[in-house]
């Protein structure tokens, strides 16, 4: 496959999605045990220090041991948060109660972002936790080339007795119909943000190289792109981190996965990544490569 600025390949196949993240911890049984209990994710495996978790049948973080590693100094570049998006008001409200019941301090905030409904917590390393449900793409809306989005007025007591289901308000974790809501429910990373040195930056790797399309940019503060005109997959910003530098292997973010649906795709890809001069790693079953901040990103084909 030959490279060609000017054709499609210049942008990622609109069916190009999120895969999971992986986080460099300290504590795995503890974080374990909190996106597990509090959050109600599934562990899928767990084995050599590596737990995989996820909803269904989608993984979407996984945990890697690392005790040695520090956190990373304020102001570093990394994860802002890894967001993950329901299928349902109800299957999320279940994860918003279940969090507020086993785990408050961990709640920062909400907000009405006009194509979603957003609820954000920390994990107990200090990683930023985004649970939100989509409006249909019909009720989206553009102007000059961006998509609308803002930050209203959201009440979590509101939205919870608006949207928990009936049949298990007031029953206990993990019992009865609970537990049948949250394993029928369906949930994926929906985007990723990242804390970065500088927008310029990000857009001509994310956009120019990766091949995402620009649907929101904040001036020099915030970028957010997408493939296939969802309203993001992956935003960047520089609130706490103007000025950045490739950040040092430090716990917190380990890896972001991206996931194109054929092999084409992921050629194209390599041959872009390969025009631009950015150093990747094909072992087969994937495209490795780091972005301006030294953040690892993986692609792969779906299935």
């Amino acid at each position: 496959m030959t490279y060609d600025p000017v054709r499609p390949l210049d942008v990622l196949a609109a069916a190009t999605s999120m895969g999971s993240v992986t986080l460099l911890v300290s504590d795995l049984d503890g974080m374990t045990a909190w996106y597990r209990d509090s959050l109600g994710l599934q562990v899928f495996s767990a084995e050599g220090g590596r737990v995989t978790l996820g909803r269904g049948t989608v993984s979407l973080l996984v945990l890697e041991h690392q005790p040695t590693l520090t956190q990373a100094a304020l102001g570093s570049a990394g994860l802002f948060h890894t967001a993950i998006l329901f299928d349902t008001q109800a299957s999320l409200a279940l994860a918003i109660e279940s969090i507020a019941t086993s785990s408050p301090q961990s709640y920062t905030g909400c907000a009405d972002h006009l194509v979603s409904q957003a609820f954000y917590f920390t994990d107990p390393e200090g990683n930023g936790v985004e649970l939100y449900w989509d409006r249909a793409r019909a009720e989206w809306s553009w102007a000059n080339g961006q998509i609308e989005m803002a930050s209203l007025p959201l009440d979590p007591n509101v939205f919870l007795h608006e949207h928990l289901p009936g049949a298990v308000k007031g029953a206990s974790n993990g019992a009865g119909p609970r537990a049948s809501v949250q394993t029928s429910s369906v949930a994926v990373v929906g985007h990723v943000h990242l804390a970065v040195g500088d927008i310029a930056s990000a857009h001509e790797f994310y956009v120019t190289k990766v091949g995402f399309e620009q649907t929101i940019a904040l001036g020099n503060q915030a970028l957010f792109v997408s493939a296939g005109g969802y309203h993001h997959h992956m935003a960047m910003n520089v609130w706490g981190s103007r000025g950045a530098g490739p950040r040092p292997r430090a716990l917190g973010l380990g890896r972001v996965d991206i996931v194109v649906p054929t092999l084409d795709d992921l050629g194209a890809l390599e041959q872009r990544m390969l025009h631009h001069r950015v150093a990747t790693r094909n072992d087969g079953a994937g495209l490795s490569f780091k972005d301006p901040w030294a953040n690892l990103v993986r692609v792969s084909v779906a299935g």
